[in-house]
Formats: C-alpha cells, structure tokens, sequence
C-alpha cells in the first residue's frame, strides 16, 4: 500500500481535517480503481497462461495434454497456498460475507493479490471455474485495506468492501449497474444514500477504467439485433422453470460433492482425484477448460456445431440425437468439473459456471423446442436468457443477472425476457432452496448478515465476550456463616453454587440471604442448599446469539449462567447485551 501512504503523507493535512463521510467518497473512487485494475490483470494473465498452454491443441493431435493440465494446475495451487499463502482464499464471495459478519469486516491485505495468482494457475491450467469470486474477494480486500488504514469504522470499512466488489464486477464485465446491484444483493449492503454514492461512484470508475485498458474487449460481448416477439412469452416463462430447477441440481450437487471432496483427509490424495476427474472431463469436452466463456461465445455465435466436434462425441456421428445428447452431458457434468475443481485444492468461483450451464441450458431448450415443437426460437436470445435464469437462481440475484445480461448485450431489448426469466427461476428454485449457494452454509452457522437490521446486528454480536466470569462461586454444603465471608469479599450479589467438578446446582442471590444473614444463631444449621434456587434456563456456548435472546425473552431473566457442556463458565447479564446490541444498532443504522 505505499501508494496509499504517498498520496496520504502528501495530503496529511487535508486527510485529517476531512470527516469520514466524505472521505469516503474520495477513497471509494481509489477503491474502483484498483479493483479494476486487479480485474484487468487477472483477465489478462489468464487469457495469457491458456493461450501458452494450448495454442495449437487439437483433439487429433495433443488433446492427452488435457489430462494433465489440470493435475498440474491445481498442484501448484495447493503449494502456493499451502507454503507461501497459509490461508483459506478458497470461495472468495462467501469469505467476503463471513469477513463482514464475524470479522468486523477485516479482511487480510494478502488477498490483495494472492487469490489473483492462485486463480491464474488454477484456470490457466483448465479448472472449470470462474475468476469473478476472486475478483470480488480482491477488490473487497483492496477496499477493507484502505478503509482500515484511514481508520475508518466498521460501517465505513463495509461500504468500501462493497465497493471493491461493485468495482470488481463491474470491471471485469464493464457492466457498472450489475456491479451495484450485485454488491446490494448478494452481499446485502443497505441500501441508503450514504451507501449508494459510494457504490456509483466505485462502479463506474472501474467501468471507465476497463473501457480505457480494453475496450471491446471483455469476457462478454454480444450485440442483440431485432425485436421482441411477445408470442414467444410462454417459451421464456418454460425457460425460467427449467433453469430454476438446472439450477437446484447445481447448487445441490456442488455442495455434495465438495463435502465429499473434504472427506478426504490427505491433501495430495484429494488433488489427484480431484484433478484426474476434471482432466477427463476435460479430455472428453474440451469446452468445460477454464471458465467457458468462449463456449458461450460460440454458442451466441451460432457455432455450436464447433463445440460439437472440438469433443469425442463427434466419433458416434452426427444425428441430432447424439448432438442434443452432447449438450445435455455438459449440463450434466459441469457441476462435476466445477466442483472437482474446488474439492481438490483449486482456486476459482461459481459464476462462470453459472454462466455457462445457462447458456447451454437456453440453447438445448431452443433447439430442442425449434425442433419437435416445430418452432423458430432464436438460440442466442434463449442462451443469454438462459444465463441469466440459472445467475438468478443459484446466486438469488434475479436484478444482478437482468442488469449483467442486459448490459453485456449493449442495451435493453432483451429487457421483458431476461425479467420473465429470472423471476421464474428464482420462484422456483426458493420453493427449494431458503439461502443461495453463497449464503446456505453461513446460514446454517448463523452468521450470514441480512438486509434485517435486527438479525444483522444479531448476527454481528460476540455474545460470548459479554460473559462475565468474576463471580465468586461456593458450594452447596456451604453453611450460612461461610457464604457471609464469601459475600463480604465480594462486590456482586450473585453467588453460583458448584460441585467438586464445576457442575452448576444452583444460584444464590443476595436478596435471598439478606433477611438472615447478620443472625449469627444461623450459621451453622443453615446451609447454601437450603437458600441456593434454580435458574429458570441456562445458556451454552454452542448457542448461537439468537438462541441468547429468546432465551432472556422467554423467562424475562435479568442474568442467566452460561454453561459449557454442563460445566459452569459465567453469568450473562440482560442489561450487558441489550446495552450491546443497542451499540451495534446504532452503529449499524447510522445514515
């Protein structure tokens, strides 16, 4: 960062007198700077290393290389990782989101540029994966670096994350409304003007900045001509169903196999099943190589048949059915590779592969219809259409796949389609799915921040840290004259009672012994456990902080003990983390 220091020591005084809502706008500008500078060189040198690795490749000639490729690649990413990074930079999106909600959105400056070489190898090499999720991982590095150097809040530190990521996705696609709109949706930012200037101003400097560096030249491009056809309305409405459900076969086989993928303990076995899986995937169909995008490509170009025959399906003919069966199998089989990827060590997203699977899912679906329904459907309508149905549904962004499409394609006759689409696949797969394929798994830890300011706060809080561990404790055979000694050393008026082995009994409360305890005839014939009562619950560590309140809710306790396995630990108060969460909220909701 000795460029932030520069600019910084050269406008020290400026920096200092400036109040952060200000500054914010002038560092989010930085912000969508770097990300799209980050986004270029990523695209670049992975463009750079395939094109190394197989200009010249036919399937006639040296496609055995696409066995080993892939091993080779994913090898020298768990090295990476494993000796020089020492880190998990896998899932960049759902790190983003844990960063936000359980690290006060700290996120280590390494994944500056460590995700960037890790991603370049892994889908250099021919891992089926997408770069887009460490993208977003780096801008949102990029920008909790510079906000945490400023000194900057927790709030403020979170807007400049989304505003790496805004910068990143717009960047990479030159798509500023989709960077927004993803930012608002999938990490679910407030939206509030405060937040949403920064996140403009973010997106269309990386925008910008991709136009100058490349032109033309992005990951997608294509000019939709022609009109809409509103007979063609059911068609999409059938699109948008089947997505959704090609989608929940996604997102559900993902999660399956990486599960199965970390079942394997040793490292290096896990990468060579991993990576011979996808070297024979990728042996078969050439087309699941990297992220897919000249796939898609071909397919908007009206060259599907070159896919076709670049694969060994061309060797059993070529009838339509062997040719639909083909497309069907790299529906199928592209989770396969996408997750073998990952599951053996690889570096690299799901949104490319989201892409892809809509787009061939759209072009079947129009061909198939085109031909038994008897039908002129255009293929290139339905696979940009179709992309956005399966963007929609595995990522739970129905706006963040209509704006992306919408602005890959030049303008907005694709408007009415692409919202059919999306708002079907997204219906569907929600009656299945509750979270998206980034969200599920914090989910079910609790910690997935959301657009409710009570559960993001709730989400937010260390309950744990509230616990208050100083009380005295004393034991249930105690008499009457040694819980007073005990009580004239202590400055609290709650006494845990406890067993040889640190098992809660009971509590004493000093209201309950103050009527008697200055009778010294008591003493010794009246004992803790003829004083001590029982709580109304207890908490545990492994409860999560919602578990917490609705416990003090149900009982309308003022302090509750907290145990772990059975074993006394401390004593929660209500007014300590009423008094937090009231801090966080407050820091939270702030305009």
């Amino acid at each position: 960062m000795s460029v932030i220091r520069f600019f910084r020591k050269l406008f020290a005084k400026q920096f200092n007198e400036i109040d952060q809502s200000r500054l914010i706008y002038i560092l989010s500008l930085a912000v969508g700077l770097f990300s799209s500078l980050a986004a270029a060189v990523l695209k670049n040198s992975i463009h750079y290393t395939r094109r190394l690795l197989t200009e010249g490749i036919t399937p006639e000639s040296g496609s055995y290389l696409y066995l080993i490729y892939p091993v080779l690649g994913i090898l020298l990413t768990v090295l990476f990782v494993k000796y020089i990074v020492r880190d998990n930079i896998e899932h960049g999106v759902s790190r983003v989101l844990h960063a936000i909600s359980r690290k006060k959105s700290r996120i280590s400056s390494h994944n500056n540029w460590t995700s960037l070489l890790a991603t370049t190898v892994t889908i250099g090499f021919g891992g089926s994966v997408g770069a887009e999720a460490p993208i977003v991982l780096t801008g949102s590095s990029i920008g909790s670096t510079i906000g945490r150097y400023f000194g900057l809040n927790y709030r403020y530190v979170t807007l400049l994350i989304g505003c790496g990521a805004a910068g990143a996705v717009s960047g990479i696609f030159k798509a500023p409304i989709a960077g927004i709109v993803f930012t608002l949706e999938v990490l679910l930012l407030d939206l509030t003007m405060s937040s949403i200037v920064p996140l403009l101003i973010s997106s269309v400097t990386a925008a910008t900045v991709a136009y100058f560096l490349m032109g033309d030249n992005v990951l997608l491009s294509f000019t939709i001509t022609g009109a809409f056809n509103i007979r063609n309305i059911p068609w999409y409405v059938l699109l948008g169903g089947i997505t959704g459900m090609v989608s929940l076969y996604f997102t559900r086989l993902t999660l399956f196999l990486e599960a199965g993928y970390k079942e394997i303990r040793n490292i290096y076995i896990r990468l060579l099943a991993g990576g011979l899986v996808l070297g024979i995937l990728v042996f078969l169909f050439p087309a699941f190589y990297g992220e897919g995008y000249d796939a898609i490509m071909a397919l908007l170009k009206g060259e599907s048949e070159s896919l076709f025959q670049s694969s060994l399906f061309s060797k059993l003919g070529g009838g339509y059915m062997v040719f639909s069966l083909f497309f069907l199998c790299l529906i199928l089989l592209k989770v396969v590779a996408s997750s073998s990827t990952t599951g053996a060590g690889g570096v690299g997203g799901i949104f490319a592969p989201t892409l892809f699977l809509g787009g061939v899912t759209g072009f079947l679906t129009a061909s198939l219809l085109n031909k038994f329904a008897l039908l002129d459907l255009p293929d290139n309508r339905f696979v940009l259409v179709g992309m956005a149905g399966t963007m929609a549904a595995v990522m739970h962004a129905p706006l963040t796949a209509i704006f992306l499409i919408a602005e890959i394609t030049g303008g907005y006759s694709l408007l009415i389609p692409l919202i059919i689409t999306s708002t079907t696949a997204y219906i569907t797969v929600k009656g299945f799915e509750r979270h998206s394929i980034y969200h599920i798994q914090l989910a079910e830890k609790g910690e997935l921040i959301t657009h409710d300011k009570d559960k993001a706060v709730l989400t937010m809080m260390e309950w744990k840290k509230e616990i208050e561990r100083d009380l005295t404790t004393v034991r249930s055979t105690d008499n009457l004259g040694e819980l007073v000694k005990t009580i004239s050393k202590s400055s609290r008026n709650i006494f845990p009672v406890v067993d040889e082995y640190n098992i809660l009994q009971g509590v004493v409360y000093l209201d309950d012994v103050r009527d008697i305890m200055f009778n010294s005839d008591l003493y010794k014939s009246v004992f803790v456990k003829d004083m001590m009562t029982i709580p109304p619950t207890y908490l545990d560590l492994s409860e999560n902080v919602e578990a917490v309140m609705e416990a003090f809710t149900k009982t309308d306790a003022w302090n509750l003990p907290v145990l772990d396995k059975g074993y006394y630990v401390g004593f929660l108060s209500k007014s300590r983390i009423f008094g937090t969460y009231r801090d966080l909220l407050v820091q939270f909701s702030q305009e």
